[in-house]
């Protein structure tokens, strides 16, 4: 009997082991297919704030800023944003 248990452990771990791969497997899938709802945004965007702008607003400030506003609009590649996908980051307060 003892030669029995031994024989078929190793089997009964693989059949084990890919059961619970199979499980993950499957709840991973589920999960993915699931929709995700979007979240709302409190945060308005820069064609709402400038709405009265149609033809959007330039995010280059002339005037003195600080350099932790400078490095702000840095990180958020001001740069090159185009309207009206500008951050509110790239405007000053």
């Amino acid at each position: 009997m003892t030669n029995a248990v031994v024989k078929f452990r190793p089997i009964l771990a693989t059949a084990a082991l890919a059961v619970l791969l199979a499980a993950g497997a499957a709840q991973s899938a589920a999960t993915l297919k699931e929709a995700r709802p979007a979240l709302p945004s409190d945060i308005p965007s820069a064609e709402q704030v400038f709405a009265d702008a149609p033809d959007g607003v330039d995010p280059v400030v002339t005037g003195p800023v600080s350099a932790a506003f400078k490095q702000r609009q840095q990180s958020a590649n001001c740069d090159s944003a185009v309207w009206p996908n500008v951050p509110l980051v790239c405007y000053p307060d």
